[in-house]
């Protein structure tokens, strides 16, 4: 028993020397000389045949062998710990951390906050539509029937013969005016899709629509909430004009116009050497639309008006090409 117990040893202390600072070897050098079925156990095992006498001196003898046997394997594995954390690169945790990037909020989603926070000040209260949006709702309750030239202004997305990505945010005035009974005054922020793509226009783009209905409500209330807003917006000396136009559900209807923000009015390639640039459209509630709904128009009146948030943005910000806020530059993003 003497002599295998010293061989035992002899071999388990060369192969941990020649382990270097391989812990998996070491685990398995463990396993294969203490494990439950390694050589260690299977010495122990053989203590039976021992003669009775010599049984106490060898059983000593054997957990010798194993305190031995695991204090060398202890010390193997944290010098092999050891040498690999002085092989590695050293940390000073000393040294000041790097500061994570800040995350901003996009240009658009600025603009589109600050929009909603200026109509708010005036009582609009703000309220969300379907983007997936029926035909009744996004053409023919706005007066613009199936047959109606009016629809060529508007490049849609039909996913069906019925149903439509909402080229504008105007379907939520007649969703609502079906809800709810006037007095009103809503805005309606959203993404909206049109078949267009160039320096000015994109496929999806985000409306802010307006409305306002009640007893004696005027194109003077229609003027002076725009106005309201633009100097809000542009700043308190930024002029603004209304000028004649259509669209099928306001009569009368007007684009408002703001003195070129590039050149104060002077003419500019921005402008067109006009001095003006249209930032939005705006009118008196169609009766048409009114009786849609089943509201009665000789009872009460009411103004709608509309703007693209990324026209906004460009003009506040200066930024001469719409491809811009829907590329993830960076570089572009972090000005903002």
């Amino acid at each position: 028993m003497e002599e295998a117990v010293h061989k035992l040893l002899e071999a388990a202390v060369k192969e941990i020397a020649t382990s270097g600072s391989n812990l998996q070897e070491l685990d398995n050098l463990r396993i294969r000389y203490l494990g439950r079925k390694g050589e260690l156990t299977q010495l122990f095992k053989e203590l039976g045949r021992v003669p009775e006498g010599d049984r106490p001196a060898a059983g000593k003898l054997l957990n010798e062998l194993k305190v031995e046997l695991e204090n060398r394997l202890s010390a193997a594995v944290e010098g092999a710990k050891q040498r690999l954390l002085e092989g590695r690169e050293q940390f000073d945790v000393t040294i000041p951390g790097r500061r994570p990037l800040r995350g901003r909020l996009h240009p658009v989603t600025q603009i589109s906050f600050e929009v909603s926070k200026i109509f708010n000040s005036l009582g609009f209260e703000i309220v969300e539509g379907p983007e997936v949006e029926l035909d009744y709702y996004n053409f023919e309750a706005l007066n613009i029937p199936k047959d109606h030239p009016a629809r060529d202004m508007q490049d849609t997305f039909y996913i069906s013969d019925d149903v439509v990505l909402r080229t504008h945010t105007s379907p939520l005035q007649v969703r609502v005016m079906e809800k709810h009974r006037p007095p009103l005054r809503i805005i309606a922020p959203g993404r909206t899709y049109r078949c267009d793509s160039d320096a000015t226009h994109t496929p999806m783009f985000h409306q802010v629509e307006g409305l306002m209905v009640g007893e004696d409500i005027s194109f003077g209330n229609l003027k002076g909430i725009l106005t309201i807003f633009v100097h809000q917006m542009f700043g308190p000396d930024v002029a603004l004009r209304f000028r004649p136009s259509f669209f099928p559900f306001t009569e009368p209807s007007a684009e408002v116009d703001i003195e070129c923000v590039m050149c104060r009015g002077q003419g500019c390639r921005v402008c067109s050497q006009t001095g003006w640039l249209e930032i939005l459209g705006s009118g008196m509630v169609d009766p048409e639309v009114f009786k849609m709904v089943g509201y009665d128009p000789d009872k009460v009146t009411g103004f709608a008006f509309g703007m693209g948030i990324e026209r906004i943005a460009m003009l506040k910000f200066g930024i001469d090409d719409l491809r811009l806020f829907f590329e993830n530059d960076l570089r572009f993003l972090r000005q903002f």
